[in-house]
């Protein structure tokens, strides 16, 4: 179904040569002479890259983008974080879109004083303004911003347009505030893998199908993990490009960098459909072309498939999972209970076998991922002239944007689906990170949405509750609410999909979006609601470190979901302060007493007072350092780390880290970050992403860790420091390692945070 080559390959048109023992003689055969470095620069994705590469070196990259977006849980601190850094209007078109707090259901007026602001930064600025439920944030940017070529940033982590020729990437906010500054991306030039898709798949099996049976191949082994997917092969002639964009968008789960396409008619179709022909360009790869890996897809052998809790890799057909239920459903709650702790949590699924199959309560397809118009029409032609049934199973339908809903109206797929009893909304991410259709406690929901973490469905487990999801393709769920919620493969349904043609009308964006690019004006006020604050003030680094160990996390991944809860807690990240309250709660709930704890002895520091008088145990720990090293409160600060073995795989969420910056973290400690984008959040916050690739840790929770000169190793660009567990009295070293920055990334370390070091710049 899916193979892995164990090296690189060469694509010599159109036909793959593995770079092994018999590869010189193949390609001589060929009559090709091509080295493999110059081969290399013949992918699509190399092209786009140097074409907004402003280095000059090929290798190191600083990229502009032609566009960003960001949704209303990140925008607001992106435009506080430009704001206080100097910016006076956005250089490039910057889309504001409201799809993630839309419903402005918790906390009063938080939310909608959020998209007040980002309609008055808009103004002020000359951004683009997607009010809510108008679109959700990916779909808009597929709609009206990609561009064969081009390379688009946003602030959400399947921030992904591949599938129209366009390089896009999902970053933290503050990788977005310096593109507002006018700074760069930097990044070493990735590995490009070659996604190679060959055959047809049958018409039962969709996008998500294709997509979660890549994702399982690939995710555990990092073998796309911070490179580049640029999808080729014949199999693409047999795609639409909305099933493309479904496989496209889901690349961001194999903690990949990017994606790209080779683009055809198909596209140009896309384009020209949307009233934007000259936005087309075909891209191909050369005519002799060097990828670092291949990952192989016969899509005609990809079958209806389902990812289990707790992640969108741990898959499995769903007819593997129907013939062996008991023994799956067992297997994913013993990993399930390495994840969730508490006491009073008991997950449990094989009470969800009922007449010996499975069970579901919920059904949703919603979102950048099921709310294309061709997998509701589908859904709506294996549902139609059913019912969902009166019992405990639910579903609901949300198109990806108002054009999108308006076409499914016009073709009569809405009816279909309403009259079978399924509920149909606007256009709302909620879904997807448990902002909406919440389900029971101990309710199992099958979703075709992108994640499926530990509670991003919204339980809590602090409250004694647990819920899951498993991801499905739009297909099989509709197979599944035929038949009143029993788990069926779309395979099983008969079937006459309709296919009708989709017909865009743009006029609700003309009537509903404000476009103010190149017509900022200065004049106009931000609208700052109660909950909108600035950050608060982030010292420089200090020559010397002490570090208190305040949450020690042995999970295998760690997501940013779990650093900082996503949900109704979205709608506080207007106010840093009031969002890091909510700081790892469901991980490790004790952490933010612990953390605020050692930030009083900061304060104290940083106020010229005494720092074991706030935090006593303190005391001995200066005692014992300085017994070896010249310290002081002028020379030395004071913070906390937290250790995760793999922290932050999933959303581009900058809270994530910046929480942990506003209550006194100075650093993080892994054995390696999931994702480039957490690590680069860690830095703009100006945190130390320390790593320690043993096994066996020197320190525990509580612990203090001495760091001496670590801002001249910072400086200096050590590439190990020495470090000292302070405990009884006594030192123990051991050595922490970093991986290289950039001169950039180093001062603004040193600075304390990118604010600081824009204001230094200025």
């Amino acid at each position: 179904m899916v193979e892995l080559f164990k090296t690189g390959a060469y694509l010599v048109n159109g036909k793959l040569v593995p770079d092994d023992e018999n590869c010189a003689g193949a390609l001589s055969s060929m009559g090709v002479a091509c080295t493999r470095e110059d081969a290399s620069k013949n992918t699509i994705a190399y092209g786009i890259m140097q074409a907004h590469n402003t280095s000059g070196n090929p290798d190191k990259l600083k990229i502009k983008f032609d566009c960003m977006a960001s949704h209303d849980i990140t925008y607001v601190g992106i435009i506080q974080t430009a704001r206080a850094s100097g910016m006076e209007k956005f250089p490039i078109p910057y889309v504001l879109t409201n799809c993630h707090n839309s419903l402005c259901a918790v906390g009063g007026t938080i939310n909608e004083d959020d998209h007040m602001f980002g309609l008055s930064a808009a103004k002020k600025y000359g951004g683009i303004y997607v009010p809510a439920h108008q679109a959700v944030i990916h779909q808009f940017m597929r709609e009206m911003m990609s561009g064969c070529g081009k390379m688009i940033l946003g602030s959400d982590s399947h921030t992904r347009y591949g599938a129209l020729g366009t390089m896009a990437i999902g970053e933290g906010g503050g990788e977005l505030a310096k593109q507002l500054l006018c700074q760069t991306y930097d990044v070493d030039r990735p590995e490009v893998i070659g996604i190679y898709l060959t055959g047809k798949p049958e018409s039962y099996v969709g996008p998500q199908d294709v997509a979660l049976a890549i994702i399982g191949a690939v995710f555990e082994n990092g073998y796309v993990k911070n490179k580049v997917m640029e999808f080729i092969g014949d199999g693409i002639e047999n795609l639409g490009v909305e099933y493309r964009n479904g496989i496209d968008v889901m690349t961001t789960e194999t903690t990949c960098l990017s994606s790209v396409w080779r683009t055809d008619d198909k596209v140009k179709e896309y384009y020209a459909a949307h009233g934007r022909e000259n936005d087309y360009k075909k891209l191909e790869p050369g005519s002799v072309t060097y990828y670092d890996g291949i990952v192989y897809v016969d899509l005609s052998t990809i079958k209806p498939m389902i990812a289990m809790p707790f992640h969108p890799s741990n898959v499995y057909t769903i007819d593997e999972l129907n013939a062996n239920l008991e023994d799956i459903l067992d297997e994913v709650e013993k990993k399930a209970a390495k994840q969730i702790k508490g006491e009073n949590i008991h997950f449990s699924l094989k009470d969800k076998i009922k007449n010996g199959r499975l069970y579901c309560d919920q059904g949703v397809i919603a979102g950048c991922a099921g709310g294309t118009f061709d997998n509701i029409c589908d859904a709506a032609d294996i549902i139609n002239g059913h019912s969902i049934g009166d019992d405990d199973f639910a579903m609901s339908v949300y198109p990806s944007s108002q054009p999108t809903f308006m076409s499914l109206v016009e073709n009569g797929s809405i009816f279909k689906l309403m009259q079978a009893g399924v509920t149909v909304r606007s256009a709302f991410c909620g879904p997807c990170f448990g902002a909406g259709d919440v389900p029971s406690n101990n309710g199992f929901s099958i979703r075709h949405s992108t994640r499926n973490f530990p509670n991003r469905e919204g339980s809590k487990p602090g409250n004694g509750q647990i819920a899951s999801v498993a991801l499905m393709d739009a297909r099989s769920i509709a197979a599944t609410a035929v038949n009143k919620g029993y788990l069926t493969p779309a395979n099983e349904i008969d079937v006459n999909f309709t296919k009708p043609k989709y017909f865009f009308n743009k006029s609700v964006y003309d009537n509903r979006v404000y476009n103010g690019f190149g017509k900022a004006d200065p004049s106009v006020e931000l609208k700052l609601g109660p909950n909108i604050t600035d950050w608060p003030e982030m010292s420089a680094l200090t020559p010397n470190l002490v570090l208190k160990v305040v949450s020690l996390i042995t999970d295998p991944v760690t997501t940013t979901d779990e650093l900082i809860p996503s949900g109704e807690t979205s709608s506080y990240r207007s106010n840093p302060l009031g969002l890091a309250e909510f700081t790892l709660s469901r991980k490790d709930p004790a952490y933010v007493g612990r953390a605020k704890e050692v930030q009083k002895a900061e304060k104290a520091r940083l106020a010229g007072n005494c720092m074991g008088e706030v935090l006593p145990e303190l005391k001995d720990v200066m005692h014992t350092i300085k017994e070896k090293f010249e310290v002081s409160k002028e020379n030395t600060g004071v913070g906390s780390t937290i250790y995760a073995v793999k922290p932050g795989d999933g959303s581009a969420r900058e809270q994530a880290a910046s929480c942990q910056k506003v209550l006194g973290g100075w650093a993080n400690i892994a054995k390696e970050y999931a994702t480039k984008r957490y690590r680069s959040n860690l830095i703009n916050w100006g945190m130390l992403p320390f790593l320690f690739e043993e096994d066996n840790l020197p320190f525990e929770n509580g612990d203090y860790i001495f760091i001496p000169d670590v801002a001249e190793g910072i400086k200096s660009k050590a590439a190990e420091f020495k470090a000292y567990v302070v405990k009884n009295g006594e030192m123990t070293p051991f050595t922490l390692k970093m991986a290289p920055l950039t001169d950039d990334e180093r001062q603004i370390i040193l600075d304390g945070c990118l604010i600081n070091y824009n204001r230094n710049k200025r």
